[in-house]
């Protein structure tokens, strides 16, 4: 049987804040679907090199709101991302405020969370950049 990634849907809280985290990765907006009957927008966001569709996260806004967000639903498990520097894109993170709650110790994962709780592995590309500081010594923060 064949099966093919489609998309991985968050729900997210404040559309704005939530695209502006995406882009900080690294994403672009590849598709966007405003629906007026049902009150909602679908943003579908990728990297640059995957905008055929096979590596989109749907940002799922409902117009009315959503009370419930952002919680600790933890039910879907998380993003993954490859990224060309881990220690680059950390210290980009954090520069804007972003919380590195498993800090890349070995130089090959961390683990961050977006504005909607929605956590997110960033995994260095290739092999693992050598242990360097401020990150070797940075103790978890919150969890992922």
């Amino acid at each position: 049987m064949k099966i093919e990634f489609l998309h991985t849907m968050v729900r997210v809280k404040d559309l704005d804040k939530s695209i502006e985290f995406y882009k900080m990765l690294g994403l672009i907006e590849r598709r966007r679907i405003d629906n007026e009957e049902g009150r909602f927008s679908l943003i579908f966001m990728c990297p640059p090199e995957q905008a055929d569709g096979r590596a989109d996260v749907e940002l799922t806004y409902n117009w009315d709101g959503d009370d419930g967000l952002p919680s600790d639903g933890r039910h879907f498990g998380h993003l993954a991302y490859r990224v060309a520097n881990i220690y680059e894109m950390c210290q980009q993170l954090m520069d804007a405020g972003v919380t590195i709650n498993r800090p890349p110790r070995d130089g090959h994962m961390a683990f961050v969370r977006s504005p909607d709780n929605v956590s997110v592995e960033l995994l260095q590309m290739d092999e693992p950049l050598p242990a360097q500081e401020p990150w070797a010594s940075m103790e978890n923060t919150g969890h992922w």
